[in-house]
C-alpha cells in the first residue's frame, strides 16, 4: 500500500466526509451498476457502436 493512501486514510478517520457526500458518492455508484448491469442483460445497441470508415488514397 502506498504511503499517500495512507495519509488520505488517516485524514478521513480523522475528518470523515459529511453524510451528504456519502450519498452522492453511493448514487454515482449504484448508477454505474445499474448501467453495467442493462449492458450486461441486454448487450451494446449495434447502432452505438463505432466503425472505421475507410481512406480514399
Amino acid at each position: 500500500m502506498n504511503m499517500t493512501w495512507l495519509l488520505r486514510m488517516a485524514r478521513w478517520a480523522r475528518n470523515p466526509p459529511s453524510p451528504a457526500r456519502v450519498k452522492l458518492v453511493l448514487g454515482v455508484v449504484a448508477a454505474c451498476l445499474i448501467l453495467a448491469g442493462i449492458e450486461w442483460i441486454w448487450g451494446w445497441p449495434e447502432a452505438l457502436t463505432p466503425t472505421k470508415i475507410p481512406r480514399k488514397p
